[in-house]
């Protein structure tokens, strides 16, 4: 009930009263959306008296709306929405997720996949591929069920289901970067789960859906793939390129970025502009490896409450073995 009373606080009344109309959902004690002042208690105490299917049906739309109701779900909101005017008139981040949820189903759904593929990237579940720049990609019913049936083949799975949507991906110079995205679900081999039936704890078969995805840039050429499991990747690229872009697939793959941390064993200070919204920049974490020998770790962590910056709590904490003296290589940094 936690996400339910957070959907329905953080949601303009008018825009709840249309979701319960239009989903027939009955409310009892009924609730007078014409009252002025508090309807945030009147509408929990009737969720309280639904059935449970009918509470499970509203939890699971609350917590697909407050999902995409923070910055990430807002950035993969506007990059799928056409009308963003329209959007800026709303009144919140979880008006316009439930907006979109409401009008326009398939393009919720596809800001959900662009989140979930742009937060795994350059992640463990992430690959990504030189292509060949300014290719189009192929549409044609023919095409994509020949791409999906390829997808059965490799991966021996009875169903698959493939969105294509073009988007877009935000840079940190100039605009915005135009891509085109494929998400693949794929079912995969029987499996079963706990369930219980007529109140006994029972074991009910199923085939698990796995989701994944690749996404395109014309203007460079690059291809990306998140995907679970790092074997398949490869393929699944291999395949896109074939089908859907009508080339064939180098298996070039993108170099790593490469960052020097060096520069973070002394203190620091970022500079900022107010050009880029950000007031400040702090270091919460550091790991070092030791010189000599590639089995041991260290992670310095100074929580945000603290008064002191990282560097001087390590100094203070180890005075004259401070790690950040030397002898130390810097692999990890959160900001």
């Amino acid at each position: 009930m936690a996400t339910v009373t957070k959907f329905i606080r953080n949601t303009p009344k008018a825009s709840l009263q249309a979701y319960f109309t239009q989903a027939g959902f009955p409310l009892v004690p009924p609730v007078n959306w014409n009252e002025p002042g508090d309807f945030v208690r009147p509408l929990l105490k009737a969720v309280d008296e639904m059935t449970p299917d009918e509470r499970d049906r509203l939890e699971t739309v609350a917590e697909r709306v407050t999902g995409m109701a923070d910055d990430a779900g807002e950035a993969a909101i506007y990059s799928i929405a056409q009308n963003h005017a329209l959007l800026d008139t709303l009144q919140n981040a979880c008006d316009r997720a439930f907006w979109m949820y409401l009008n326009d189903a398939t393009g919720f759904r596809h800001a959900e996949e662009v989140r979930f593929t742009d937060e795994k990237r350059r992640g463990r579940m992430w690959d990504g591929f030189i292509g060949q720049a300014g290719l189009l990609l192929n549409r044609d019913p023919a095409a994509i069920d020949a791409f999906k049936q390829a997808i059965r083949e490799q991966f021996q799975s009875n169903n698959v289901h493939v969105d294509l949507f073009d988007r877009n991906r935000p840079t940190f110079e100039g605009p915005d970067s135009p891509l085109v995205q494929a998400t693949i679900y794929r079912e995969g081999r029987p499996d079963d789960f706990l369930e219980f039936v007529d109140g006994a704890l029972d074991r009910r078969p199923r085939r698990p859906v796995f989701e994944a995805a690749i996404t395109y840039e014309p203007a460079t050429g690059v291809i990306e793939v998140v995907a679970n499991d790092r074997h398949n990747r490869e393929d699944m690229v291999r395949l896109f390129v074939r089908d859907l872009l009508d080339t064939e697939f180098q298996k070039e793959r993108l170099p790593f970025r490469k960052f020097d941390l060096s520069m973070l064993r002394q203190q620091f200070a970022f500079p900022t502009d107010p050009d880029d919204g950000i007031e400040s920049v702090r270091v919460n974490l550091l790991r070092l490896k030791p010189l000599d020998t590639a089995a041991e770790r260290v992670t310095l962590e100074c929580m945000r409450q603290a008064s002191q910056t990282i560097w001087e709590m390590s100094l203070d904490r180890f005075g004259p073995y401070d790690p950040l003296s030397g002898g130390w290589d810097i692999t990890q940094v959160k900001l």
